[in-house]
């Protein structure tokens, strides 16, 4: 009687991946840290307004706390980005993050001790914009070195879609927690976020990353981030752009909104819904994005600002809630349509060890006139109207936008076929 056949051998099934097979681990960690520290920063910045209020201040010192912490956006982001490009970027960043978790814990025990002065949250808001300023190029820079080019697109608005996702939750979220257990509490969790994300951070991989060639010294690399910009007509066109877009869109919704809402929409809560829509909008494009590649990808992002200019001329009409919903649901799509074709050019055409210093240029060109115009939006209330000075805001996003696309290469940059840094 012969013996029965051996058991073929076991063959292990297939290990499922739990992410794209395009998501390497720096991406991951970056998608995870950023989650993060959304969650925490967006509740973050309502608890700073209500501890300034109830430490009895008025809105005006509100307005203080808020500007402490954009004046370091503009006097540090150059600076850097040099230091992020010159230095191993993830060291910036978790020192960056350090600081914004020591300064916002500081913040906490301040508001949880009781009676904060004004001088005090300014200061420690500052550190915290401050802490912003280094990070930003440093992570940009970071991600961007991070994403293979056949993959860029549907990468980075993936890593927007969590970004606006974990902002939409953080804020409601953060505004539920003030309410329930005071804006100490929710500084605090901000601080325990930064210091998880800085964590995280920490454990990104840079192997893949070129050795820097020795500099000339920090003036040396702004001058040279400083010919990139000027040597790309498409990249200081839209920068300009931008400078205009963001002021005039931030002054809209900081200072317009709310009054608008107040005086005609009937408070707070319809003008936080139309926020809320905005949000959901921003994770539609994010969607949209990771499936559609535009060939001609600053075309269609410059296109995608016009839409910018509806919530202004929204609130100048002012159209009823649901209308409202609606323009802010639009310009939320669009504007994420056009910040992932942004950073896809970005990944294409800019040199990997210049990617921290151009991203530097972005965002100073992005924040410079943020606080003149909020500042000016009172006075052009005064001197135009309310109405006046809203349709000026939507005039102006069209008048910047079309004026971009006067430039050549804003009409004809097209994605290219080749592959850009390799995934880690």
């Amino acid at each position: 009687m012969s013996s029965p056949p051996a058991a073929p051998p076991h063959t292990p099934e297939p290990v499922r991946r739990r992410r794209p097979a395009w998501a390497g681990r720096n991406y991951t960690l970056l998608t995870g840290a950023a989650v993060v520290t959304n969650l925490g920063s967006h509740g973050a910045l309502i608890a700073a307004a209500f501890a300034v209020m109830e430490a009895g201040g008025s809105g005006a010192d509100v307005g203080l706390v808020a500007a402490a912490r954009t004046l370091p956006l503009v006097l540090f982001l150059l600076i850097g980005g040099a230091l992020a490009d010159r230095l191993p970027r993830h060291r910036v960043m978790v020192a960056a993050n350090a600081l914004n978790c020591l300064s916002q814990a500081a913040f906490a025990t301040l508001v949880l001790a009781g009676d904060p002065q004004l001088w005090q949250m300014m200061l420690l808001t500052a550190l915290c914009g401050t802490g912003t300023a280094f990070f930003n190029p440093a992570a940009e820079g970071m991600l961007l070195s991070t994403v293979s080019g056949e993959h860029a697109n549907r990468a980075f608005a993936l890593f927007r879609m969590a970004m606006n996702g974990a902002g939409i939750g953080g804020a409601a979220l953060g505004g539920a927690m003030i309410a329930a257990i005071g804006p100490g509490w929710v500084l605090a969790v901000d601080a325990a976020a930064f210091a998880i994300a800085g964590v995280l951070r920490a454990f990104l991989d840079v192997s893949h990353v070129p050795d820097r060639a020795p500099g000339g010294g920090l003036l040396a690399d702004l001058r040279e981030g400083w010919v990139e910009v000027r040597t790309r007509p498409w990249l200081w066109s839209i920068v300009l752009q931008f400078s205009v877009v963001v002021a005039v869109v931030g002054a809209a919704e900081a200072v317009y909104g709310p009054l608008v809402a107040r005086d005609r929409l009937g408070g707070p809560a319809p003008w936080g819904l139309a926020l809320g829509f905005f949000g959901a909008g921003t994770i539609a494009g994010a969607v949209l994005m990771m499936a559609w590649k535009p060939r001609r990808l600053l075309l269609v992002g410059t296109l995608c600002v016009f839409p910018l200019a509806l919530p202004s001329a929204g609130l100048a009409v002012p159209l009823p809630v649901w209308g409202l919903c609606v323009v802010m649901l639009i310009s939320g799509l669009a504007i994420e349509v056009f910040g992932v074709s942004w950073m896809t050019t970005m990944h294409q055409e800019i040199p990997e060890e210049k990617f921290s210093r151009v991203s530097a240029y972005d965002w100073f060109g992005s924040v410079s006139m943020l606080p003149l115009a909020t500042a000016l939006a009172g006075p052009a209330e005064s001197a135009f109207g309310r109405t006046g000075a809203l349709w000026g805001c939507a005039a102006l996003v069209v008048l910047a936008t079309a004026l971009v696309l006067l430039i050549p290469d804003v009409r004809r940059m097209t994605r290219k076929p080749t592959p850009g840094p390799a995934k880690t």
